[in-house]
Formats: C-alpha cells, structure tokens, sequence
C-alpha cells in the first residue's frame, strides 16, 4: 500500500475511533489523521507482533482496517487517561 494509502486508511480509521469513543480529543482533521496513522501503524504491530497476524498490504483486507481502528482507539484512551480534560476552558 503507498503512502496516500495509509494517509486515507489513518483517516478513517482516526474518524471511526473518535465516533467509537466521543469526547474532546485532539481536534481537527490533522490531528484525527495523525492520531488514526499513528493509531494504523501500532495496530499493525501489535496484530503482527503479539496476534501473530501479518497485515495485508491490500487497502480492503478487513485485518488491516480492524488493526487501525483498534490502534486508534487506545491512542485515544491513552491521550485521556495522560492528558484528562485539559482541554477543556475554565
């Protein structure tokens, strides 16, 4: 899969947590697109590295969008149970 492949593929993946899992999060497409990149990329490797569960280079192949989402969504947890609600505005 090329590059703009996994921008697109973090993408979604990053929307699709953040609808799982609402709340205020880093905002804004670059910071959903970061967050489901970085998500898509952790995905892959704990499927590959504890799942033993190779990921696909084919853009389609529901492991890899699973592995994504599923990386994505413990960034988010993570970036909540670190960084709480200092977001929000007193």
């Amino acid at each position: 899969m090329s590059i703009i492949g996994w921008i697109i593929l973090g993408l979604v993946a990053g929307v699709i947590a953040k609808v799982l899992l609402p709340g205020r999060d880093p905002g804004g497409l670059v910071g959903t697109t970061l967050i489901g990149i970085v998500g898509a990329f952790l995905g892959g490797w704990i499927s590959s590295r504890f799942l033993d569960r190779p990921i696909s280079n084919d853009f389609f192949d529901m492991a890899t969008w699973v592995a994504a989402i599923g990386g994505s969504l413990v960034l988010l947890i993570a970036y909540r149970l670190l960084f709480g609600n200092s977001r929000e505005r007193r």
